[in-house]
């Protein structure tokens, strides 16, 4: 049982819950992820670590009400349980200093990008970060991001905010006026499909972190399969971040929509 110590409303669908998680603290790295289970008969939901505190002995997770499972993780209130937390799971990510880095986040793939972005700052980095979703009300962690960017631009498809347009615009003006050492995309599988086609025509080594179906979070099950580079490759164990020029996303794509 992970004790919820605080909880942050982001918009109607989007909440940042604050979990009692000590062991979980001290050893997760970026690009991490946990399974959650809500309750003895919630489903297995796999989560990226959006931060940690190694002191307090929590993490953060982000967390979109979609089906059952996600409304009663989001439901829940500080001092409520979650039946159980498993991690840190999945390969860290590869930081080091690659000069200017380019860090494109869709929704709420925001809070798997944010430690990403404090550890490519740390490494001495200039980290470039787009920020992109339909409207204002759905771009999350904004403060935090510019905390530890050189820059942050913004992007709604509805121009309510920032500039109006997709988040392959915002890379695009960042490549074309600037040499761009590496880009890091995370977000709806749509989204990264298109960043990576992009920075694939302008020469930028590009990862992604995938956000497949995933049951067991161990490699058994095979539900997480990807193909990246003409192999298949499971997510939860091989990734969750990979080559994003490699990646099948059409048939990620497919298989995303197994359960609609």
């Amino acid at each position: 049982m992970n004790k919820i110590i605080d909880k942050q409303q982001f918009s109607e669908k989007v909440v940042r819950l604050t979990l009692e998680a000590p062991m979980i603290s001290r050893s997760r790295k970026p690009g991490h992820f946990v399974i959650v289970i809500p309750d003895e008969k919630g489903e297995r939901i796999p989560l990226t670590i959006a931060d940690a505190d190694p002191v307090k002995g929590t993490i953060d997770i982000v967390v979109q009400a979609v089906g059952d499972s996600t409304r009663d993780i989001c439901a829940k209130e500080p001092g409520d349980y979650l039946a159980d937390v498993v991690g840190p799971l999945g390969r860290a990510t590869h930081i080091e200093r690659f000069g200017t880095v380019v860090c494109a986040g869709g929704g709420v793939g925001v809070a798997p990008l944010l430690p990403i972005i404090k550890a490519l700052k740390a490494a001495g980095n200039r980290v470039i970060s787009v920020l992109a979703a339909r409207t204002r009300d759905l771009i999350i962690l904004e403060p935090q991001v510019r905390e530890y960017s050189d820059e942050v631009i913004i992007m709604t498809d509805d121009g309510s905010y920032g500039q109006k347009g997709l988040v392959t615009e915002g890379v695009e003006q960042v490549i074309n006026r600037e040499k761009v050492d590496f880009a890091v995309t995370i977000g709806p599988a749509i989204m990264m499909k298109f960043v990576a086609k992009l920075t694939e025509r302008y020469g930028v080594p590009t990862i992604c972190s995938l956000n497949t179906i995933m049951v067991d979070g161990t490699g058994m099950c095979g539900a997480c399969r990807v193909t990246v580079g003409g192999k298949t490759r499971f997510v939860c164990v091989d990734g969750p971040e990979f080559d994003a020029h490699q990646v099948d996303f059409d048939e990620m794509m497919l298989r995303l929509r197994a359960y609609n």
